[in-house]
């Protein structure tokens, strides 16, 4: 399938039935996975989508394809965009990158000046992040709102993040910085060449994460 295939907009409250099967294949991603991802309710699904703070993917006969929704701390001064899933029937066809690009778009056109931010496992994402002069940063330089990170809590690696004062964890951290960030070609770049390095490193990041944790929990 190519992007031609899918149909990628703002959701809306002509949506709000599909609220329950994005949260199922949210759960069942992470399972699949084996790796930390928030839990989103149903009702939680439908109220960005009545906000007008979400995207939503069909394919051209009207099935769903993916969602990602934005959200915001610091009194709108830092924004996630949060939640990107694509249903297992439409992957490797780019529709992540194509949702990931239109959640962006909405979120500069609805917060302009705030900073954009993620926290992602996934090499493809930080690809994709790259691609829209994301840049990767520090735990520190993200929101320190309570809210944010009590998100985390449902996550399977919560216990490592606030093992490590929340300076760490096995998520990478990426921010769009409107007023000093990295323009895509540089960061395109880096990950171009630099990607099997990345890998290995994100992997002894974990191992050596792990280890800590293990060794507490036997302590």
């Amino acid at each position: 399938m190519t992007m031609s295939d899918f149909i990628v907009t703002v959701a809306n409250s002509t949506h709000l039935d599909f609220a329950p099967v994005i949260c199922a294949e949210y759960e069942s991603s992470a399972k699949a996975r084996g790796t930390g991802i928030a839990k989103r309710s149903p009702e939680y699904v439908k109220q960005k989508m009545l906000e007008g703070k979400a995207i939503i993917a069909f394919s051209a006969d009207g099935v769903w394809a993916g969602f990602c929704y934005i959200e915001t701390w610091s009194h709108g001064e830092h924004v996630a965009n949060s939640g990107l899933i694509v249903s297992p029937n439409f992957r490797k066809a780019g529709l992540a990158k194509a949702i990931k690009e239109r959640i962006f778009k909405l979120s500069r056109q609805l917060y302009p000046d705030a900073k954009i931010f993620g926290l992602t496992t996934g090499l493809a994402v930080m690809k994709i992040n790259s691609d829209l002069g994301y840049e990767p940063v520090t735990y520190s330089e993200l929101t320190q709102d309570e809210n944010f990170w009590a998100g985390c809590k449902s996550c399977v690696n919560y216990d490592i993040l606030m093992s490590k004062e929340r300076k760490n964890c096995m998520c990478t951290a990426m921010l769009y910085d409107p007023k000093d960030h990295y323009e895509p070609e540089e960061t395109k770049a880096y990950f171009k060449t630099k990607s099997k390095v990345y890998e290995r490193l994100q992997r002894l990041k974990e191992n050596k994460l792990l280890r800590l944790f293990w060794r507490k929990e036997e302590a």
